[in-house]
């Protein structure tokens, strides 16, 4: 038992420096360093580590364009990628800013499946799975913005916003936005079964069909320069988030 117990450890520590790794962190920073941060990435390009890194300020799902939630300037979101846990750890740990981070809530993750390209991140070879359809899940997208097609992905954008937003099967869901033309959304989901259900517009909702009319739209004319969809596996959640924690069930 004990030669297994051991094996077992040392598999999981052999994944944990060679698999590459996403995380999404969600914190709420003080005004000053959250604008700051705005105009200069805190996470530098030489990060030890580091592949990309996006950061971005959060917004409320749904909520209208001049709304004071639309753009909630000390509530930050940053999306990332390391070539290992290690590297995340070391970071989290080591890093001024990291130290910060560390404070907040954040998921791990691994990859499962992506649609569309984005250049900065490097897709790993090396896919996960999951063990059923009834598997947490967790979906970020995330975009370079064509400038004049803003209104035109606000329009057919915000409904499916409120859709992912009001829908039973997410456990925590947001938007973000980095100046000049990036935005991302991210939801963790009970069951991939749920998510994908609603994509097809199978959802037991009003209006179930919002996000395939948006991606009909999408791919008669596109919104956007580049722009990816990238699902996971969530590996595991450290930290509160608005005072809760355990967004992923059955972590």
């Amino acid at each position: 038992m004990c030669a297994n117990l051991q094996n077992a450890t040392g598999a999981q520590e052999h994944k944990k420096m060679n698999m590459s790794v996403f995380s999404y962190h969600l914190i709420k920073l003080p005004f000053f360093l959250a604008i700051k941060a705005l105009f200069a990435n805190p996470i530098p390009k030489h990060t030890k580590g580091l592949v990309h890194s996006e950061y971005m300020t959060a917004m409320t799902l749904g909520s209208p364009i001049l709304s004071p939630s639309r753009f909630l300037i000390r509530q930050v979101a940053i999306f990332a990628q390391w070539e290992n846990e290690m590297a995340l750890d070391e970071f989290l740990q080591k890093d001024s800013f990291g130290k910060v981070l560390s404070g907040g809530w954040h998921v791990r993750l691994a990859f499962i499946r992506q649609w569309g390209e984005y250049s900065k991140f490097r897709i790993p070879e090396q896919k996960e799975k999951l063990e059923s359809s009834t598997s947490p899940v967790v979906a970020v997208t995330i975009a370079r913005m064509k400038p004049f097609a803003v209104p035109r992905f606000l329009y057919w954008g915000r409904p499916v916003e409120k859709q992912v937003r009001d829908h039973a099967g997410t456990t925590l869901s947001l938007a973000s936005y980095r100046f000049p033309y990036t935005i991302s959304t991210f939801s963790i989901w009970k069951t991939e079964k749920e998510m994908t259900d609603m994509v097809r517009g199978h959802s037991a909702m009003p209006n179930p069909k919002r996000h395939a009319n948006a991606m009909i739209e999408r791919e008669q004319k596109n919104f956007h320069f580049e722009f990816t969809t990238l699902r996971f596996k969530p590996l595991s959640e450290f930290g509160t988030w608005k005072g809760q924690k355990n967004f992923i069930p059955n972590l």
